[in-house]
């Protein structure tokens, strides 16, 4: 690695990594992100008790991860919507992480879930870019560089 790399101790990153790695909140985020949006869609997805996805939901909103929408105002039914905010990490991480399961975490390949780019309206696999050179991204063509303090 170039230069001395100092450790990175950022705490609300720490939390918010923290947050979406526990086991519950990953599957909520990931499920609702490939369209299953419904307290009882979810429930049954996940095989979660009602206690804890509510619990859970809630605390994924108060993040600012999820939104919670009125789909049914005579008993009080709500979906849930992962939000701007949440679209800008969660969502890549999410891809990334399920593309990987589905390829290489079991040893064997999945069927990976078709992902559309809304833009061109084309099926895509996304990958990460370099932004100069727009060629993909991998771990063994990546290296940190020393900040101008170091």
């Amino acid at each position: 690695m170039a230069g001395n790399i100092e450790h990175v101790t950022f705490q609300h990153g720490q939390a918010f990594l923290a947050a979406i790695s526990e086991r519950w909140n990953y599957q909520i985020l990931r499920e609702v992100f490939f369209g299953v949006r419904r307290f009882g869609e979810l429930k049954r997805a996940l095989g979660i008790s009602a206690t804890m996805l509510t619990t859970r939901l809630n605390d994924l909103t108060e993040m600012g991860l999820l939104d919670k929408h009125l789909y049914r105002p005579d008993k009080q039914w709500y979906e849930y919507r992962l939000t701007d905010a949440a679209g800008e990490l969660v969502v890549p991480a999410l891809v990334a992480i399920t593309r990987w399961a589905e390829t290489s975490a079991s040893g064997q390949s999945l069927d990976a879930r078709p992902l559309l780019h809304t833009a061109c309206g084309n099926q895509t696999e996304p990958y990460l870019a370099c932004s100069s050179c727009h060629q993909p991204i991998e771990a063994a063509t990546l290296e940190p560089l020393a900040t101008p303090s170091d």
